[in-house]
């Protein structure tokens, strides 16, 4: 290994779910190498007035001697800062770019998805580009024609099938290329940073997606900076810096060196002047709205209470814990927030101890226009008297039904009085 050693944590919860399993990727003393210009010369001016000019390198060491195993059916998350090599990994892995050193093996087909969109011909139009794409993947023609209305369904395209790409906007796009992805039929799925498409509506279904393939026999490789997706997702995750692999194991911990890694100098959190730091100290046990007697619903009608229940738990100690809610629209507007303090006792500060739930009740008076609204928690806890920590949880969806409104946020009832004035008045 470099001079860094790989520090191998505990595996997950669910890690045993695919410890048994054979080994689907089995990586060994992988290296890779850029030769980078420190002077490029570009134009021919430049040749001419320095015809005998050498071009200088420097070496840039992406990948410092991996040796890992991916075991069939593990969601496995590889996290690092921009330029800590985690791209290039997945190239290597998907045999775009050619190792310097070492070995690559995987077991069975493979599909890589570097980027949302790559393979399509904007000249052609939606269809076309499905089909192509699936032929592409390795389906036959008719399989590839099969699978088209379910492509459209998902990214809710059926109207512009026959538009061609040019032609869409970037939103459609993504939810067209996310679409096809997720009809592959490979062993080992690569895929880099596509989480995060469309609008908020849309990024729940594929939330939904990525849970199903959490749960079936399939090789998934995601390299994301969503720390909650390494956390809700993934068996176990890999923590990359400086082209060096510094971590493997508890997708927890992966967040938590991640986080400090990116944000230990962070300064003005929440007004405070101490200095914050995001970290993974609390979890979503369960949230849900509740009717008016007490049962779980899921919707509520224009101008009903909003009866939100949530359950937390800490994974650490939280001393003097702070518990924010803020609801969204699909639209990413925000709707509406609240932070409430866990009570203390006299003199002292309060506390939740580690695995300690904190159950959290709030009824809201709303006014909102029907669709649909999530809800996602902070958690801020004091670390010491220099350092916070601070965490987003996404905890709650739910919609509002009924009625029939116009544009806005919100649903008004003014007192509103209208005259008219006579004619010839001043």
């Amino acid at each position: 290994m470099s001079t860094n050693q790989v520090t191998k944590g505990p595996t997950a919860p669910t890690a045993s779910r695919v410890g048994a399993s054979p080994v689907a990727i089995e990586v060994r003393g992988l290296e890779k190498s850029f030769r980078i210009p420190t002077h490029r010369i570009d134009t021919f001016k430049e040749r001419a007035l320095h015809p005998l000019s050498r071009t200088e390198y420097r070496e840039l060491r992406a990948l410092r001697e991996f040796s890992f195993d991916i075991h069939r059916g593990e969601f496995f998350g590889v996290v690092g800062r921009n330029g800590s090599g985690k791209s290039t990994l997945l190239k290597i892995l998907a045999s775009i770019y050619r190792a310097d050193a070492g070995s690559v093996r995987i077991a069975g087909r493979v599909a890589p998805f570097i980027e949302l969109g790559v393979g399509f011909n904007y000249e052609l139009t939606a269809r076309e580009n499905v089909v192509l794409n699936g032929v592409m993947m390795g389906l036959s023609r008719r399989e590839a024609q099969r699978r088209l209305d379910a492509v459209l369904d998902f990214a809710e395209l059926d109207d512009f099938v026959d538009l061609k790409l040019k032609n869409y906007s970037s939103g459609m796009m993504v939810r067209l290329a996310f679409s096809v992805m997720i009809q592959a039929e490979a062993d080992v799925l690569l895929i880099d940073e596509v989480l995060a498409v469309g609008d908020a509506a849309f990024q729940q279904k594929c939330s939904d997606v990525f849970e199903d393939m959490r749960h079936s026999d399939r090789t998934i490789v995601l390299v994301t900076h969503d720390m909650t997706a390494i956390e809700t997702y993934c068996d176990r995750g890999m923590l990359i810096n400086d082209g060096e692999l510094l971590y493997i194991g508890d997708p927890q911990e992966v967040g938590r060196r991640y986080y400090r890694e990116n944000f230990a100098d962070a300064k003005e959190l929440w007004g405070r002047k101490e200095r914050g730091v995001p970290d993974l100290h609390a979890a979503s046990e369960d949230a849900w709205l509740e009717d008016a007697d007490g049962g779980r619903i899921d919707s509520i009608a224009p101008g009903e209470p909003i009866r939100m229940r949530a359950v937390l738990r800490a994974r650490h100690e939280l001393v003097n814990p702070e518990f924010g809610f803020e609801c969204k629209n699909t639209n990413g507007v925000t709707v509406f927030a609240f932070k409430r303090s866990l009570e203390a006792s006299a003199g002292e500060p309060s506390r939740l101890a580690a695995d300690q739930l904190a159950r959290i009740s709030a009824t809201i008076d709303q006014s909102l226009v029907p669709g649909t609204y999530y809800v996602r928690a902070w958690v801020v806890r004091d670390l010491d008297v220099e350092e916070i920590a601070l965490q987003f949880i996404d905890i709650l969806k739910f919609e509002v039904v009924g009625g029939n409104w116009g544009p806005g946020i919100v649903v008004v009832d003014p007192d509103v009085e209208i005259t008219a004035e006579e004619n010839g008045a001043p």
